[in-house]
């Protein structure tokens, strides 16, 4: 019985060891993969050369992949999350249904003698030595003889070694298709040459960018063969045009009310409770107790207005809002301020440091502004009407609370010798000139208890936005007007570009859900309603375009400057050619009035070279020339450039260890590659079904 129990403890081990590396085929019978052996599958949901992969398979894995997403986050997946979480079972149970396939075909068989062997042999397999570890890294021969002759163990020593049955053979097929794979000795000099080798380089640079626009004729038929040129830039996949109907899942202002009252309702237990870290921890506070005390500037913005009104020991503050949470706070006491802390608002006119004829307008805009102040108008309005910082001014010039360090010198020394209440006379800092106003002072630090609650949406409000689109759907397929059944029901329409397989959704992200209805969708089309992470969404098909050729007139804006450059390319290549071939590299600066430039430790490991950033064609050409040799005239990534390698340091010769760890890096890397493109061989070269949209998922 204790050997029954600890399997079971271990079963959660295990169950995430074989979905990690057996792609979820195969979990243990606690999780109730094998529940289903004798029992008859629920349909099929994808078929791969005509066979099929059941409902009841993709879903177990798809279990297995939310409930592992569970446990690593202690939260339930997000809806586009799980949409990625479908592909990912998708793939995964094709790819394996075609392993199995090709492995059929070359006769790749285990037999039952191998399987003894992963369990009783001299090595067992990692999941025995897991299941029957004796605490000294072997295994416990007893415990796992008593296992094997145990009758109640029957079905868990099947699955077992159907478990390893199967792993074997994968390993066996992947040893074989790896096996094709080799690395030379001259594949690991190579290698090793291209991390080692730096150069550094002269080199002259005439840059494309230093072509005004205006020195350069660019006429309509330049235009048009730069579009017939690169055609194939402008080649897009089939693109559909949607209007998206969407609504929040964000919490309502009815949710916010109802927080806020519960907020209220705990106001009189906390203001009693004696133990304020117990009090947070039973009622679930999102935030834990801590015994620190905070400067204003230390807490949100929101808390630190709040408590700093007028912070009192045993006071009860809130309920105040606070990004995504909610917060009632009781000030458990307060001690005298290590370092003063202040709020204030302020009203900037800038102007750039040095320029005294901006210098002298912002002085006088701002003078102007003191006196409208002195005289009664609003200070927060004219900071919003006039200021040009533009964060603080939509605030009202509000910059919240900061201690000493938080703000240029001129500015902090006005603000914390400023009278609360009063404007300041105009300060001057290196963005321009300002009014101030402390509007609070902190003499004190507090220590808080603060109990937060994260906001959410209520059940009801995020029913009610899927009835709102569930509506939506039943009309407009009823009367054929979606516009104007949105328009009627007030539901915001987003007018939107797609392309075919294109999961990524402008302003929306990831849905596979509605690259899934466009496989099959025509114009005025109206799919279900989809659920994303803040959102749902409803998607009526308003236009398609097939797929071939974007249009001249359609790409005229983007193909004018990159035409444009292109002759700029040929005006300095000819220019450098010109020069090169009349003088040679070392009279390039006086032909052409340029100075020399220099780049350092080029290797094609770091490819940024100072003064003409990342150009990988630069650090090809310099890495490939003998020290003393130039390169000629070479058009670069931003210029055309005629380089000499100034010195070339080669490797020292590599060490056995270094060959091997190489060899090593390079043959995993070329097994990985080649995995990749076997598996794309065989999805091109087999029939699969994909039958999930007919199954409600």
């Amino acid at each position: 019985m204790g050997m029954m129990n600890k399997m079971r403890e271990n079963t959660g081990v295990v169950l995430w060891i074989l979905v990690i590396s057996f792609g979820g085929l195969w979990v243990l019978q606690d999780s109730g993969v094998f529940d289903t052996i004798g029992v008859n599958p629920l349909g099929k949901i994808i078929v791969v050369d005509g066979d099929p992969i059941t409902v009841e398979e993709y879903q177990r894995q798809l279990d297995a992949q939310i409930e592992q997403y569970r446990q690593q986050t202690n939260d339930n997946i997000p809806p586009q999350v799980l949409d990625q979480a479908h592909e990912q079972v998708y793939s995964r149970l094709v790819d394996n249904k075609l392993r199995e396939h090709e492995m059929d075909r070359l006769g790749i068989m285990v037999s039952k003698e191998e399987v003894t062997n992963l369990v009783l042999g001299d090595d067992p397999h990692p999941i025995i030595k897991l299941y029957f570890d004796d605490g000294q890294g072997g295994v416990d021969r007893a415990l796992l003889q008593n296992f094997i002759d145990d009758p109640e163990a029957t079905v868990q020593l099947l699955q077992i070694e159907e478990y390893l049955r199967v792993e074997r053979r994968r390993e066996k097929f992947d040893n074989l298709v790896a096996a094709t794979v080799r690395v030379s000795d001259e594949d690991v000099e190579a290698a090793y040459h291209r991390n080692t080798t730096s150069a550094s380089a002269e080199f002259f640079l005439l840059r494309y960018s230093d072509v005004p626009d205006d020195s350069v004729t660019l006429t309509d038929g330049d235009v048009r063969r730069f579009y017939n040129e690169h055609r194939e830039d402008f080649k897009q996949e089939r693109r559909y045009s949607l209007q998206l109907a969407s609504l929040s899942k964000q919490p309502s202002q009815a949710d916010t009310l109802a927080l806020f009252r519960e907020l209220e309702s705990l106001r009189p237990n906390f203001a009693a409770a004696e133990n304020d870290s117990l009090f947070l921890l039973r009622n679930a506070s999102e935030r834990p107790y801590t015994s620190a005390f905070f400067a204003a500037a230390d807490l949100d913005a929101e808390i630190a207005h709040a408590v700093f009104e007028a912070p009192e020991a045993g006071k009860i503050v809130g309920p105040v809002l606070s990004g995504n949470e909610a917060h009632l706070i009781k000030i458990t006491d307060t001690r005298p301020a290590e370092e003063t802390n202040v709020r204030a608002r302020h009203i900037l006119i800038r102007a750039a440091q040095g320029n005294e004829a901006q210098l002298a307008q912002a002085r006088q805009e701002i003078e102007a502004l003191r006196e409208r102040i002195l005289n009664g108008e609003d200070f927060a309005e004219l900071a919003r009407q006039h200021s040009t910082d533009p964060v603080s001014a939509a605030r009202g010039g509000d910059l919240g609370w900061f201690g000493p360090g938080g703000m240029v010198a001129p500015f902090e020394e006005a603000a914390f010798g400023a009278t609360v209440g009063r404007v300041t006379n105009p300060v001057e800092t290196q963005y321009g000139v300002h009014l101030i106003e402390v509007t609070q002072r902190a003499a004190v630090d507090v220590r808080l208890a603060d109990y937060a609650l994260g906001m959410q949406a209520s059940t009801t409000t995020i029913q009610h936005a899927e009835e709102r689109l569930q509506d939506l759907v039943y009309y407009a397929d009823d009367n054929g007007d979606f516009l104007g059944e949105a328009q009627r029901q007030q539901i915001p329409l987003q007018d939107v570009e797609v392309e075919a397989e294109q999961q990524i959704v402008p302003g929306f992200g990831n849905s596979r859900s509605l690259t899934r209805f466009l496989e099959t969708a025509s114009v005025g089309d109206i799919s279900e309603v989809i659920e994303l992470n803040d959102v749902y969404i409803v998607a009526t098909v308003t236009a398609i375009q097939p797929e071939g050729y974007r249009p001249q007139a359609e790409v005229e804006a983007e193909i004018r400057p990159r035409a444009l450059l292109e002759k700029k390319r040929a005006l300095q290549r000819t220019r450098m050619e010109q020069a090169y071939r009349a003088v040679g590299f070392d009279g390039l600066a006086n032909a052409l009035g340029i100075t020399a430039r220099t780049a350092a430790n080029i290797s094609f490991n770091s490819q940024v070279v100072p003064g003409l950033g990342r150009d990988p064609v630069f650090a090809g050409t310099v890495l490939g020339l003998d020290e003393g040799k130039d390169s000629g005239v070479v058009e670069g990534a931003n210029g055309v450039f005629v380089a000499k390698v100034t010195r070339r340091t080669e490797p020292q010769p590599i060490t056995d260890a270094e060959r091997e760890r190489l060899r090593t890096q390079l043959l995993n890397s070329q097994k990985s590659q080649l995995q990749t493109r076997w598996i794309a061989s065989l999805r091109d070269n087999a029939e699969i079904d994909d039958l999930r949209a007919t199954f409600q998922q």
